[in-house]
């Protein structure tokens, strides 16, 4: 089950009306949306979302059926147990990260952002950035695990030469069991404006 179809089945079966729509479900043989509606006093697409989502989950069979040339499915149970399993492994980063430790970065030129340090003055502790203009302009605080905390807090300002990320981490005393995060943290302040990556130029 992946996370779409996790999101799906939670939404329905957090419903108060979700564990007597399978009650129905288990003590009819076949039951419509109509049928199942009005038995237990919901409104028609109430119940017609929450089969079609189980259909779709494949927790239902429906069979289309003519009554006076008009079709309409009825529902039935295929299964007694709903087993919700998520794989994270395809979540986990590559076991290498790549170029990712290659890239050369420095803080942004007029980023805007305020980094706070931490009370001994070794790292970083978060970073807050403000979004939006004028009065929809708010404040976006980013708190940071110590690895990358220590890490930020030797990038290297606007005007210095860039480093690659793995220098950085060298320096900062970073170990190589960090780096996935290093890297994640890396790549969303370079996505906010906040760092820089700087090209290599010609030798």
């Amino acid at each position: 089950m992946d996370f779409r179809q996790a999101a799906l089945l939670g939404s329905y079966i957090s419903k108060d009306y979700a564990e007597d729509l399978f009650r129905l479900l288990a003590t009819y043989a076949s039951i419509s949306v109509s049928e199942a509606a009005s038995r237990l006093n919901l409104h028609i697409k109430t119940v017609q979302d929450f089969m079609e989502a189980m259909f779709e989950l494949g927790y239902l069979e429906r069979e289309e059926v003519y009554e006076k040339k008009r079709p309409y499915f009825r529902y039935r149970l295929k299964v007694n147990r709903i087993v919700m399993e998520l794989d994270l492994a395809p979540l986990h980063p590559a076991e290498n990260p790549g170029t990712g430790l290659n890239i050369r970065i420095r803080e942004k030129k007029t980023a805007g952002a305020r980094f706070t340090t931490s009370r001994d003055n070794t790292y970083i502790s978060s970073i807050a950035i403000w979004t939006g203009q004028g009065r929809d302009r708010t404040e976006r605080r980013i708190n940071l695990s110590i690895p990358q905390g220590r890490f930020l807090f030797h990038l290297p300002f606007p005007g210095a030469e860039p480093m690659p990320v793995g220098a950085i981490m060298q320096k900062a005393g970073v170990e190589a069991v960090h780096t996935s995060e290093i890297i994640d943290i890396t790549k969303a302040l370079i996505e906010m404006g906040v760092v820089e990556e700087v090209q290599q130029g010609p030798a």
